[in-house]
């Protein structure tokens, strides 16, 4: 049975923002192409500096083992063994440039809010997300013949959510642990940067 992880709020939320969380557990169940497009075309819309949308993606489905296996290769040895559950896996890039081969302050910024939307777009077909900073970025590049003015951020495991017991120790017990955050106190400051108000 999927495990709920509502965020304990303090204030109202927007309920795909409340329920979303990063499970590691995916159910053996393929993600339709068309739901796949609608989560890039929701990355699409994001907002960028000057219009420059940096965000690039590449993606692999399990239904095409060998894609599957090459994408898999790219993370470290402990994602591959709950990234494996996942029926999409993936990598976001961030190309550094904009027009007129200016390079973009902003690149990481904006390729963030692309995935955000990717990602609360998932939650309407109730799709679940892991991101990854544990992959092989040197990898990444040569497998997929990345440029060099594109940086891979992360990589990302997507799907219909699983039960807890098909991870192995420890990620089976750390997909039951609670959510928690910091309060906003510690990241919001008025007169000076990280002194008590």
């Amino acid at each position: 049975m999927p495990i709920n992880k509502p965020a304990d709020a303090k204030y109202k939320l927007n309920t795909l923002i409340k329920n979303r969380w990063s499970p590691r557990a995916f159910e053996n169940k393929s993600v339709d192409n068309e739901i796949l497009n609608s989560l890039f075309e929701a990355a699409r819309w994001a907002a960028s500096c000057n219009n420059s949308q940096p965000w690039r993606f590449i993606v692999a489905k399990k239904e095409n083992p060998k894609e599957y296996a090459k994408a898999l290769s790219c993370f470290n040895e402990n994602n591959q063994k709950w990234a494996s559950t996942a029926p999409v896996i993936g990598f976001v890039g961030a190309y550094q440039l904009m027009l007129g081969d200016k390079k973009s302050r902003t690149y990481f910024y904006d390729t963030g809010m692309a995935m955000s939307q990717f990602t609360l777009q998932a939650l309407e077909h109730n799709l679940y997300i892991h991101q990854a900073g544990g992959v092989l970025l040197d990898e990444i590049k040569i497998q997929y013949e990345v440029p060099d003015d594109v940086d891979i951020i992360c990589g990302f495991a997507l799907g219909y959510q699983g039960e807890a017991d098909i991870l192995p120790e420890p990620y089976n017990e750390r997909e039951l642990q609670e959510r928690v955050r910091n309060p906003i106190e510690d990241f919001v400051f008025t007169n000076s940067f990280n002194k008590d108000k």
